[in-house]
């Protein structure tokens, strides 16, 4: 298994061009809304899906489309708008091995389907991920597979490969005695053991079996990750692809977050994260050890109507521009300024 090494965008969603490069570890995705940080993580987790499983049977156009889940599946509503007739739409994504995989998308006007020009070497040496939306799916896990089998709904297919992810049985054994001790922080944080009845998720605990509707949202995701880690979903050498970790959590949780993280890329996991939370991004600059690989990339626009630029640095001071951190010190200054004002 190899990690993702670079990202080769051109007029794609929000993106004129995009050149950026990955570290093997944690790379952190800030911007406001709008500037295509998901976006990135789905062109990604695409590209791994078809290496593996039933994803093998995919061409990458097509898994990019269950995806993004484009309107009537029509994958040039993923062109970068305004639509001219001479702009070229191309993904190219590079590994550690200098496989590419590289999507020419064909002309605005012409009604052909795709142009693959695919290496076809790429879904054959295969790369194990888990994507995780920032919406908890176990809750409405029963009967949500067989529903989006059967039937047209919008769901992006993100939501039901992470519950195929999550009903996985168990490893016998873990990898090595850092997962067995990240497996037990998590029992502890979440109060207790999910297990599966059918299709529906519980937490035991010596209270008793609690449905996950009953649990709240935040302990929901951390459930999940406990899963996870146990039945080697992100055993070494997988990419974990999570959108907005702190979504629902609440920010005394966001250390043992982070711990995770960083301790799953030093067993070997490279993780493609979305946030916009300062906590978070605090915990990864206070935690990080010499040797743990973190990268930031800054995602932003100049004015509203120009293209999405980036900015990337493997030190947290260095994030240019760090729309969370500026959020956060202008409250601060208007806190203090109150203050001032109310002593006078």
């Amino acid at each position: 298994m190899g990690k993702i090494t670079r990202l080769e965008l051109e007029n794609f969603t929000c993106f004129a061009k995009l050149d950026l490069e990955f570290s093997d570890g944690v790379n952190a995705f800030i911007g406001v809304n709008g500037t295509g940080k998901t976006h990135i993580l789905k062109v990604l987790y695409a590209a791994c899906a078809i290496t593996v499983g039933e994803g093998k049977d995919k061409h990458y156009v097509d898994k990019l489309c269950s995806v993004f889940s484009p309107l009537g599946g029509d994958y040039q509503r993923l062109y970068r708008r305004p639509v001219t007739s001479n702009a070229v739409t191309s993904i190219v994504i590079t590994r550690d091995n200098n496989q590419k995989l590289t999507t020419v998308f064909p002309g605005r006007k012409e009604k052909i389907y795709f142009l693959p020009t695919d290496d076809l070497s790429w879904s054959n040496d295969a790369l194990e991920s888990v994507y995780i939306p920032v919406k908890e799916m176990l809750t409405h896990a029963p009967g949500f597979l067989s529903l989006f089998a059967k039937r047209e709904i919008s769901f992006e297919e993100v939501f039901r490969d992470v519950l195929m992810e999550a009903y996985l049985p168990k490893l016998k054994e873990l990898p090595n005695p850092t997962y067995e001790k990240l497996h037990k922080e998590l029992g502890k944080a979440i109060g207790g053991k999910v297990i599966i009845r059918g299709e529906h998720f519980f937490l035991k605990n010596k209270q008793g079996e609690f449905e996950f509707s009953l649990l709240a949202e935040g302990v929901r995701k951390l459930a999940l990750i406990w899963l996870l880690v146990q039945n080697g979903s992100l055993n070494p050498g997988a990419v974990l692809f999570w959108d907005e970790p702190e979504a629902n959590l609440s920010p005394s949780l966001l250390g043992l977050v982070v711990k995770t993280l960083l301790e799953l890329q030093r067993q070997g996991v490279q993780i493609f994260l979305t946030t916009h939370n300062y906590v978070l991004l605090k915990e990864f600059d206070l935690r990080k050890k010499k040797e743990d690989a973190v990268h930031y990339i800054s995602l932003f626009r100049d004015k509203d109507s120009d293209p999405v630029s980036s900015h990337s640095t493997d030190e947290y001071l260095f994030i240019s521009p760090n729309a969370i951190a500026g959020t956060f010190s202008d409250l601060y200054k208007r806190d203090i300024s109150r203050a001032l004002q109310g002593s006078k």
